[in-house]
């Protein structure tokens, strides 16, 4: 058994989209711990993509915006399984498909479709899998390191992602009434995902991060896996209603001489 005690866990990781994904960092960190990870992912075409890379994995489909596959998700695991021991929420999306545009020009249908898809899917799947939930399961969703930092190329999903901090301390106030069930996030820095790429501008701000950590070098996408493990694992039993900051000291570095110089 190892230091984290994950082995023969049963747990749901969501949002895999490619090798790059922080869903998969987490997942593959997880079965080396010896953990059994089921797999959803939102289509068909997402998982005819990753047929080579969950090759012989239990992977479910489930398009967080339909209650009706959710429900069918469910019903698809307890199938197989009696218990959940965690669950990985890493779920996000906003729609950039027309470029930068100043966030007051945010459309209702587009901000709207990010709270759904980024935050209230966590609560929702929290509410129709909670008979499933061990009750001292991990959920772990993925944030982001500052809501605060007004970067105008992310747009309005820094808002959506605050609103997930928020409901994740709701949701832990919640089950505590009749669970022990965690709910907690990881906020990583900038990150190098296919996801992030598609955000305008992203690899300037990424470089910029990259100076800004107080070790000079970038964020990996494993370090944020880890730490997502780690909330996973009962060795964090005493971590809940939490956001954990992975941003290899950025957001104590603003004043930088380096950085100061530079501008």
């Amino acid at each position: 058994m190892g230091f984290l005690s994950l082995r023969n866990k049963n747990i749901l990781v969501m949002g895999v989209a490619n090798k790059k994904s922080v869903a998969w960092h987490i997942a593959k960190t997880l079965e080396e711990e010896g953990a059994n990870v089921i797999y959803s992912v939102r289509s068909n075409d997402r998982k005819k993509s990753l047929d080579k890379l969950l090759a012989g994995k239990s992977v479910f489909i489930c398009d967080v915006e339909k209650t009706e596959d959710i429900d069918c998700l469910k019903k698809d695991i307890e199938k197989k399984y009696k218990t959940l021991h965690g669950l990985v929420h890493s779920i996000a999306f906003a729609n950039y498909s027309k470029g930068l545009k100043p966030f007051h020009e945010t459309s209702r249908k587009d901000f709207l479709q990010s709270i759904d898809i980024s935050c209230y899917s966590l609560i929702a799947l929290a509410d129709t899998l909670k008979n499933l939930l061990d009750k001292k399961a991990s959920v772990v969703t993925v944030s982001i390191s500052t809501t605060r930092m007004a970067a105008e190329n992310y747009g309005y999903m820094a808002p959506a992602k605050a609103a997930l901090d928020s409901a994740l301390c709701f949701l832990a106030k919640s089950f505590s009434t009749f669970s022990e069930i965690r709910f907690n996030s990881i906020n990583p820095g900038l990150l190098k995902t296919s996801a992030s790429a598609g955000i305008p501008g992203y690899i300037d701000s990424f470089l910029h991060a990259e100076k800004a950590t107080l070790r000079k070098k970038a964020l990996t996408t494993q370090e944020a896996g880890n730490a997502a493990v780690f909330l996973l694992s009962d060795r964090s039993s005493g971590i809940n209603a939490q956001g954990v900051v992975i941003d290899a000291g950025m957001s104590t570095n603003y004043f930088d001489q380096n950085l100061i110089k530079a501008n």
